[in-house]
């Protein structure tokens, strides 16, 4: 008999109860049911597929774009002793041969994967030899050309479904708009439309959009006011290390992060900050994403993002322990200018898009038919240097050129070192007996890493050498050394992104980049920087009100903590008295009828009454009457 949901949620996780709307949706998967769950950040979605996959016989494929996040799932499960696997776009052809036998023939129970992976035959073939129980799909809506982050490689889930064909679908995301929620249901061909919704209101956050020219007198202010662990959202990576500078010599506990960093540096910096050694982290949007830090107090935002996805993504990393946060954005008239700039933004020309793909097939010096299913390293800041182009204008082109499915690049991508042993206990020992100073290294490796035997692994060569008593330069010399002596397979690390060619390179001439596509793209940029313009400038409709509008939720009431509540007049009217006037409006009324009819002070009926209007709830009609929306 197949254990129970709560049974395994108390086995594994330790809890006794599930969080609304968890049980409907595992209920659904474990009933074959497609299903979209639409949760808000931190809303507990892993559990949804974990669970109902644990509750039966056979393998989860998970499907995911965000390689640290998979990461941390998978080492996460093995530490409650559940058996899970993990390909990616940074692996070699050989580890991924090995981890899918290991999934056909082994006790595998999750199997993470990269939508890249999902166009290679050798996975779909596999696939198929798989007791597979559900198909996972995680940031759904990637799937959509009208979500924030449309990614083609995700269009081959629909693929994956032929190949399984009795296996229901559980898609989750955080971030999805009414166009974003029927499209991704129709691209993973749902055999019925099923989606389970919670409410993406945050009553324990208050959104605060605060025009302030002295930011950083703000920010300290702020801080002393909100005791607690903060993230600081900047837009470039020079302004991370300049603020955490500045609140440092104010005798702030700060650090910063961007994508810039060394794997190494970001890692202490993040952990240090987990771990409550490090009070502030002033960050690029390289920082959050797979973090789950529940006590975060408060979110700042120095300058706003193009797009309430972003927005509501990063704020909502606040109070995640559903006690008390907030998510403040600090902006000036510049950063309004900003957001108007880059409504009339000149995107790269087609032309120049083409040219653009062409030259990193040049650089790379890849002939054209070749390198579908290959991996390269690339380079923005050498490309820019050759091309005497902009990094800005090639990371663009590149973005269009992902959605027309002629590249992927991969940022996801393991950025350390990847190392296995080619030999066998006996081989090392009689190694360490030959040579000592090679021996000495290879105990510190057989120590530190487990599993170098079956698969590669991820391997720290500072950690390395200071274990052995060597110094990184000795250390990375003997692990070349075994490499050529076929002891390991050592790849290091270049800390670059990696990029595939969908198809292989193609001739410059047969590069498409469709009108409509084109179009489509800046259209879709264009509307929600729109939306996030009108989210700053209004300053008469609650916040939480507009961003839960944005994402399909017409009906919620204002929060009475956003900026734009606290600066409404106060009146003594409860939630309840504000509902008795929606209700006492049937059709059409008459101020003067409405305040005969309710028995309260006139001041406090016009005070409800305006506060109604300025949320959309009334509104005034030609004859001067009021009534319903």
């Amino acid at each position: 008999m197949n254990p129970t949901p709560e049974s395994i949620l108390k086995q594994y996780w330790g809890f006794d109860a599930f969080r609304t709307q968890q049980r409907e949706i595992i209920e659904c998967a474990l009933n074959g049911k497609d299903t979209l769950a639409l949760l808000p950040t931190g809303g507990g979605k892993s559990i949804c597929f974990q669970i109902p996959a644990l509750c039966q016989e056979g393998i989860c494929i998970v499907v995911s774009p965000l390689i640290a996040l998979m990461k941390d799932q998978v080492e996460n499960l093995k530490k409650k002793g559940i058996n899970a696997m993990l390909l990616h776009s940074g692996m070699r052809f050989q580890q991924i041969d090995a981890a899918l036998d290991t999934c056909v023939y082994g006790d595998v129970k999750f199997l993470y994967l990269s939508p890249e992976r999902l166009r290679n035959e050798m996975v779909q073939v596999r696939l198929q030899k798989m007791n597979v129980n559900l198909l996972a799909i995680d940031e759904a809506h990637c799937i959509s050309q009208w979500g924030y982050d449309f990614r083609p490689p995700y269009l081959q889930i629909a693929e994956i479904r032929q190949l399984l064909p009795k296996v229901p679908v559980l898609a989750l995301t955080a971030t999805a708009t009414p166009e974003v929620v029927v499209d991704i249901q129709k691209k993973l061909e749902f055999k019925t439309h099923n989606v389970i919704r919670k409410s993406f209101a945050r009553e324990n956050l208050s959104y605060l959009i605060l025009n302030e020219d002295d930011l950083k007198g703000r920010m300290l202010r702020i801080l002393s006011k909100t005791p607690g662990s903060a993230i600081i959202y900047v837009r470039n990576r020079r302004r991370t290390q300049e603020i955490a500078q500045f609140l440092q010599t104010q005798n702030v506990s700060a650090t910063y992060y961007h994508a810039g960093l060394s794997f190494d540096d970001r890692q202490a910096r993040q952990n240090d900050w987990i771990n409550d050694k490090t009070r502030v982290i002033v960050a690029t949007n390289a920082f959050g994403m797979g973090i789950d830090k529940p006590d975060v107090r408060l979110v700042i935002h120095v300058g706003f993002t193009d797009s309430l996805e972003a927005y509501f993504q990063e704020a909502g990393r606040g109070g995640r322990d559903e006690k008390e946060s907030f998510a403040v954005a600090l902006i000036n008239k510049h950063d309004i200018a900003e957001l108007q700039k880059k409504l009339t933004h000149v995107f790269p020309t087609r032309d120049r898009i083409k040219e653009v793909y062409y030259s990193i097939g040049s650089s790379l010096q890849l002939a054209e038919g070749s390198g579908e299913d290959e991996w390269f390293d690339f380079d923005l800041v050498a490309l820019s240097d050759r091309y005497k182009w902009k990094p800005k204008e090639i990371v663009e082109a590149i973005s269009f050129l992902e959605k027309a499915d002629h590249l992927i690049i991969s940022t996801n991508s393991d950025p350390r070192s990847q190392l296995k042993l080619l030999v066998n206990h006996d081989s090392i020992y009689d190694l360490e007996l030959r040579n000592p100073k090679v021996g000495r290294l290879t105990k510190v490796l057989l120590r530190s890493y487990g599993r170098m035997f079956e698969e590669f692994v991820s391997i720290n060569e500072s950690l390395i050498a200071k274990r052995a008593g060597y110094s990184i330069e000795q250390a990375v010399a003997i692990l070349h050394k075994l490499h050529k002596l076929e002891v390991v397979d050592y790849r290091p690390s270049t800390g670059l992104p990696k990029l595939s060619f969908v198809g292989g390179r193609v001739r410059k001439q047969d590069i498409h980049i469709a009108k409509e596509v084109y179009e489509v793209r800046i259209k879709l940029i264009q509307e929600r920087i729109k939306a996030a313009l009108h989210f700053v400038e209004t300053d008469k409709v609650c916040r939480s009100q507009m961003l839960l509008k944005y994402f399909g939720e017409s009906d919620s009431t204002h929060c009475g903590k956003c900026d734009v509540c606290r600066g409404l007049p106060k009146f003594k009217l409860e939630e309840k008295d504000i509902e008795l006037v929606k209700s006492t409006i049937l059709t059409e009324i008459s101020l003067e009828e409405l305040i005969n009819k309710i028995e309260k002070p006139e001041k406090e009926i016009l005070k409800a009454v305006q506060l109604l209007l300025d949320n959309n709830e009334l509104v005034y009609h030609m004859n001067g009457n009021i009534g319903l929306p």
